[in-house]
């Protein structure tokens, strides 16, 4: 049976219900959403930081970008009126992603020593498959001079 249904000439999709994978309920409110960016709370972040590390362990990346957050959904605007908008408190934005998944949290300054410390734990154990960089050796150097 084909997964469409013809009607007058045009092609409709018709949808198969799947059983999702146990995980967690972040993306499963994002299922039909391709790449779409999940926010979550800092341990479930580095659970799944931690999956990430695992799935591109032999072949692929994973990039990190981190920066200050405060807390505006919203672009400011270029012209005309600014709102009076303070940050009560800083925040840093920490969004990771193999090409594929995106996941992001935001961690408040109040916990901020808790998660570096578990963050650089797991960078220190995930960051072990690095490639050396080749050193050329002394004597090529003194020849050259």
């Amino acid at each position: 049976m084909e997964n469409s249904m013809a009607t007058q000439g045009v092609l409709f999709p018709v949808q198969l219900a799947v059983a999702l994978p146990a995980c967690d309920e972040a993306f499963a409110r994002n299922e039909g959403k391709e790449g779409a960016m999940v926010l979550l709370e800092s341990e479930q972040f580095l659970t799944e930081l931690t999956r990430l590390f695992q799935k591109c362990r032999t072949t692929g990346s994973v990039y990190i970008t981190l920066k200050k957050y405060d807390g505006r959904t919203r672009p400011i605007p270029r012209k005309g009126h600014i709102e009076g908008f303070e940050p009560v408190d800083n925040k840093c934005l920490l969004r990771a992603t193999d090409g594929k998944k995106k996941i992001s949290t935001v961690v408040s300054s109040k916990e901020v020593n808790k998660f570096q410390m578990a963050y650089s734990n797991l960078l220190r154990a995930n960051m072990d498959g690095l490639k050396k960089k080749d050193k050329k050796s002394k004597s090529k150097k003194s020849k050259a001079t």
